[in-house]
């Protein structure tokens, strides 16, 4: 498969390095659910800059991850939409309603750690 599932203290990366079959990118969703679970983890940040192109299933399978994730009690991001794919997206209409989006995994990375530090700042 070409993904793969990191784990960096209590954040996962999932990194997509090319197009998945459906049923690959759903396995991916599971296994990324599954370790949220397993590993406790309070983030995910899946990295699709190996994509050259996002279809509508791929699209939708991205929402529900971040759903899922978020139900589960960790923030979700999606990293690395290179400008032709998130310019081809537009063209077909096909959005990520409702997922945190951040130009590359240095982004996401602050964004989920400002995020883990403003739940935490809450919290305690």
């Amino acid at each position: 498969m070409s993904a793969r599932i990191l784990k960096q203290g209590d954040i996962l990366i999932g990194s997509i390095h090319a197009a998945l079959p459906d049923a690959d990118i759903l396995r991916f969703q599971t296994e990324l659910a599954e370790r949220v679970g397993k590993h406790r983890s309070r983030a995910v940040i899946v990295d699709v800059s190996g994509l050259d192109v996002i279809d509508s299933f791929t699209a939708r399978t991205l929402q529900d991850i971040t759903r899922t994730v978020r139900l589960k009690g960790a923030e979700a991001v999606v990293v690395g939409i290179q400008p032709a794919v998130a310019f081809a997206m537009v063209q077909l209409g096909l959005f990520l309603d409702g997922v945190r989006t951040a130009l590359d995994l240095d982004d996401g990375l602050e964004l989920v750690r400002d995020g883990l530090l403003d739940r935490h700042a809450r919290v305690g």
